[in-house]
């Protein structure tokens, strides 16, 4: 058992006790192991067994359970508050803004067992007579449900990318040698997925026989030459039927959104697409070029491939440097030169360290002090590792003014600043483009961190007129950044056409808090090959050398002397 397992367990437990009316030290000092577990540089089951109770934050009982987690796999502790807590009380646990003395509330005054009951109480004011809350904190509970509700058989594409692709493997061999091929929104690279669609060139009913014969497929439903499965009693398999001489005819039909196969019918493509011996053969056929997967959403695609216009679509190989990542000066996990040789052992040419600014407390925030004790290790270590380059950079928080968090004497001394958003994200669209707007006009802003805040399938992101944003940073000379992130993801890629038109840069980064985060620069890549982006339309695709010419010359425009 790892030490996020083990942490988790921890914190799970520390908020049982809680709402179980336990003794509120106890449960704090399980809160407290499992924050302590989570920053321990080695793993606790590699460690001396009279070593973990000398650890700091780890106590006699505590340490106890270690011991038991480690040795049998279990937490007899945890499984006995399991047993005496409703099933739906632990589904409740998973809502946002809800903590464990509120629950128990919920729970204990209201009579309140899950989440259907919740969500009645709430339409019925019967929140608001309990103490500690109101009609604000009400609505937050009465969204935040309804949000849970809709997205909970909803999955991040990165949740389900290696999972899709195995089942692809499985069944090509299964079916050998009839083709098979994943399609639908997974086969576009939709950054949420409902299902996940398979098409095969097989009877109906020989897909459901075979299929019925996998571990962990259970049947839900048929419909002719559909039949609909669930993966582990979690995620919708649909299985698509068709004589092998239909498989590209549907594979094409099968995979394009709705709006593309419509658009690209209006454009005379219909009669092309029956018998078709490939893709490409079905585009070449109406004279156009062939239009990737991930592009057929029914957007100017069709009007492009007419014109034989469609852009050469990034690739992850083309990210040159790993932009926007944090190290444990603030709230990453390993050291700057533990990222900065991860980097350039993955065949990066750089690294941009952007810990967090001051005001982040939270996340060990760096005061100025720090911020210059930093770049005094930066300059060592760039010594070092030349060619390799570490460019001195800071998550600036955009405070509540929309100021940035350092007087411009310190800001100055950054090779590039990203300004995000982090605090007091409930905000209306008025004040979001205010924020935002005096943030982007900043000399010193280079790039525009997760524009909207959002966490996918967990948050929405504050309201934003997108167009006025991409606007003021192509007036600003200011990159935006697509967050690379899974659970972000942030400029939703939809926007990236509009960025393109008007010459604003994208920066795909991974915004990575540990050298594993770097990967995610292919979800990044992903979301944006949908948007149409090219390496040139690209920061994080420049070389070393042309990134250092571009903030060199950025920052003689903008008449910034560090």
């Amino acid at each position: 058992m790892d030490n996020y397992t083990i942490a988790d367990n921890f914190s799970l437990l520390s908020k049982l006790m809680e709402i179980n009316g336990e003794n509120s030290f106890k449960a704090k000092s399980f809160s407290s192991a499992a924050f302590t577990i989570e920053k321990l540089p080695a793993q606790l089951k590699d460690m001396p067994r009279d070593e973990i109770f000398r650890i700091k934050g780890i106590g006699e009982s505590t340490g106890k359970a270690i011991l038991e987690m480690l040795d049998t796999n279990a937490f007899s502790l945890l499984e006995q508050y399991l047993l005496i807590t409703p099933p739906g009380i632990l589904e409740i646990m998973k809502l946002k803004g809800l903590g464990p003395k509120k629950i128990a509330t919920i729970w204990k005054e209201l009579e309140i067992e899950s989440m259907g009951e919740l969500l009645y109480a709430c339409n019925e004011n019967r929140l608001m007579l309990l103490k500690g809350f109101g009609a604000k904190t009400q609505e937050n509970v009465r969204q935040n449900i309804e949000f849970y509700l809709a997205n909970r058989h909803r999955f991040l594409f990165a949740e389900v990318d290696a999972l899709g692709h195995s089942l692809e493997g499985k069944l090509k061999d299964l079916f050998a040698p009839a083709p098979v091929s994943l399609t639908g929104a997974f086969r576009r690279n939709n950054p949420i997925i409902d299902e996940v669609e398979i098409l095969i060139a097989a009877p109906a009913e020989t897909v459901v026989q075979q299929l019925s014969a996998l571990p962990g497929l259970a049947l839900s439903e048929t419909q002719q030459q559909h039949s609909t499965w669930q993966l582990d009693e979690k995620l919708k398999i649909v299985a698509h039927s068709c004589e092998p001489k239909d498989f590209y005819a549907q594979l094409f039909a099968t995979t394009g959104a709705a709006p593309f196969i419509d658009k690209f019918n209006a454009a005379g493509g219909a009669s092309f697409i029956k018998e078709a011996v490939s893709e490409e053969a079905i585009f070449s056929a109406a004279d156009m070029a062939f239009i990737p997967p991930c592009l057929r959403e029914g957007g100017k695609e069709i009007d492009l491939a007419k014109n034989k216009q469609l852009p050469e679509l990034i690739a992850p190989a083309d990210i040159k440097g790993i932009i926007h990542s944090h190290s444990n000066w603030s709230d990453g996990e390993s050291s700057l030169k533990e990222m900065a040789l991860a980097a350039k052992a993955k065949g990066f040419e750089y690294i941009v360290i952007s810990d967090h600014s001051r005001t982040a407390f939270y996340a060990n925030g760096l005061q100025i002090e720090r911020v210059l004790q930093q770049h005094a290790e930066i300059d060592a270590f760039n010594k070092e590792l030349a060619p390799f380059k570490i460019f001195k950079s800071i998550e600036s928080d955009i405070l509540n003014d929309g100021a940035l968090d350092y007087p411009d004497e310190i800001l100055a001394k950054f090779d590039l600043v990203i300004a995000s958003v982090h605090a007091n994200l409930k905000m209306t669209e008025e004040k979001a483009m205010a924020r935002l707007l005096k943030a982007i006009e900043n000399p010193y802003t280079t790039i525009l961190g997760h524009m909207t805040g959002r966490l996918l399938l967990s948050r929405n992101g504050y309201p934003v007129d997108h167009k006025a944003i991409i606007d003021a940073c192509a007036a600003n000379n200011v990159v935006i950044e697509l967050n690379a992130h899974p659970r972000r993801l942030d400029i939703d890629w939809t926007w990236l056409p509009y960025a393109i038109e008007k010459n604003v840069l994208i920066s795909i980064d991974p915004d990575a808090h540990s050298i594993q985060g770097f990967d995610d620069v292919k979800y990044g890549t992903l979301a944006a090959q949908k948007g149409g982006i090219t390496k040139a339309n690209n920061l994080s695709s420049y070389t070393v050398d042309m990134l250092e010419t571009y903030l060199q010359q950025r920052k003689q425009l903008k008449n910034i002397h560090s």
